[in-house]
C-alpha cells in the first residue's frame, strides 16, 4: 500500500549557491533576524546536542534546529575530509506547516555570517551606548567577520589589532581603511588596552590563550570566538574569574567543552555560577552588569539555532529579490 503524497500548490525547492549567498548576505538583517529569534521562547528539544559519524579520515557533522519564529526547521550538514583536506556544507530549510523542502543553500558562507552576527548582538547589549573602541586578536576570517558587523551595526571609535604575524595585522589594518580609524600592532596587550570591547578570533599555536585577563580593563566587554572544543584556549582563568558573568550562545557546551572553561574550573573558578544564556539576556531576563565596572565576557561555540535563522533570512532575501534557482522536482511529503 502506497502512502498517499499530499496535492499542493507548493512553492518549488529553491537553491542559492555560494554566490547568491555572498549577494544575500546582509549584516542588519542577520542581527535583527537573531535578535527576534533568542527573543522568543525555545525549548531545548528544538536545539539537540550535535551529532557526528566517522570514517577513515573523514566525518559528517550534523545541526539541527526548529525556528521558534515559527517559519522552517533545518539541519546543517558538514561533510569533511582530513586526507583531500577540503569540506562541503548544505543547509536543507524545511516548512513547518507544510513539511516542504523550502530550500537547498551553499552553507559555506553561513558559519562565518552567524558567528559574526550573534557576537555583534550580544556586543550591542553589552558595550555601552556610545562609539566604541575596540581591540582585535586575531585576522582571520572570523576576526574580518566580526569587524565588518560591528561597524554596520555600531558606531567604532578606533580600532587596534594584533596578529603575531606582522604581515598579516598590517594587511588587515589596511583592508579597513579608510572606513574606520585602526591601527596594527605589536602585542596583544597593546592591542586590548583600554577597550571597550575585545574581540578574541584567534587560538595560540600552543593552544595557550592569547587574552590575559589582568590586561583588561574596568567595564571591558570581552568576545571569544576561537575556541570551541576541549583541546583550544584563548582567554585565560583570569578572563573568567573576572568576569561578572559568562553570556553563551549554548552555555552546556561552554562549560563541558570548551579549553578555556575546562581550565578555569580547574582554577577554581565558579563558571557554572556566571553562566548566562544569550536568549536570558536578548529577551531582557536577565541583567548581566551591576555597575559600569563589570567585566563580561560572551562566549560562542555556535549553534544549529543561528544556522537555521541566518538560512531563513536568506531564503527570505532571495524570494524577495528573485535570486537562486527553482529546482524542476523536489521531494514531495506524504500523508502519514
Amino acid at each position: 500500500m502506497h502512502e498517499s503524497t499530499i496535492p499542493s500548490a507548493i512553492a518549488p525547492t529553491l537553491f542559492l549557491s555560494d554566490t547568491d549567498v555572498a549577494s544575500l548576505a546582509d549584516w542588519g538583517a542577520a542581527v535583527a533576524a537573531l535578535a527576534d529569534a533568542y527573543a522568543r521562547p525555545t525549548a531545548d528539544a528544538m536545539v539537540p546536542p550535535r551529532s557526528m559519524a566517522r570514517g577513515d579520515g573523514i566525518w559528517l557533522r550534523s545541526l539541527t534546529a526548529v525556528s521558534p519564529a515559527g517559519g522552517h526547521m533545518g539541519c546543517k550538514l558538514i561533510a569533511a575530509s582530513m586526507r583531500a583536506r577540503c569540506a562541503s556544507y548544505l543547509i536543507a530549510l524545511f516548512n513547518q506547516q507544510t513539511m516542504a523542502l523550502s530550500a537547498l543553500i551553499d552553507g559555506n558562507r553561513v558559519t562565518g555570517l552567524r558567528t559574526a552576527a550573534t557576537a555583534v548582538l550580544a556586543i550591542d547589549l553589552l558595550a555601552p551606548q556610545r562609539a566604541l573602541r575596540v581591540g582585535m586578536i586575531g585576522t582571520g576570517f572570523e576576526a574580518r567577520g566580526a569587524l565588518d558587523c560591528l561597524k554596520s551595526v555600531r558606531e567604532v571609535a578606533r580600532v587596534r589589532v594584533f596578529s603575531p604575524t606582522p604581515a598579516n595585522r598590517e594587511r588587515f589594518a589596511e583592508s579597513f581603511r579608510p572606513a574606520l580609524d585602526i591601527e596594527a600592532v605589536n602585542s596583544a596587550q597593546a592591542a586590548v588596552q583600554d577597550c571597550d570591547v575585545v574581540i578574541c578570533a584567534a587560538r595560540s599555536r600552543d593552544e595557550s590563550p592569547v587574552l590575559q585577563g589582568a590586561w583588561l580593563c574596568a567595564g571591558a566587554t570581552v568576545v571569544s570566538l576561537g575556541s570551541t572544543l576541549p583541546e583550544q584556549r584563548e582567554v585565560d582563568a583570569d578572563t573568567m574569574e573576572r568576569a561578572a558573568c559568562i553570556i553563551a550562545d549554548m552555555p552546556d557546551e561552554v562549560l563541558h567543552d570548551t579549553g578555556d572553561a575546562i581550565a578555569a574550573l580547574s582554577a577554581g573558578v565558579k563558571v557554572a555560577e556566571k553562566l548566562i544564556p544569550l536568549a536570558d539576556l536578548v529577551s531582557g531576563r536577565a541583567h548581566p552588569r551591576q555597575n559600569e565596572r563589570d567585566i563580561v565576557l560572551y562566549k560562542s561555540v555556535g549553534s544549529a539555532l543561528q544556522d537555521v535563522v541566518i538560512a531563513e533570512m536568506l531564503y527570505a532575501r532571495a524570494r524577495q529579490q528573485g535570486l537562486g534557482i527553482d529546482q524542476p522536482a523536489s521531494i514531495v511529503p506524504v500523508s502519514k
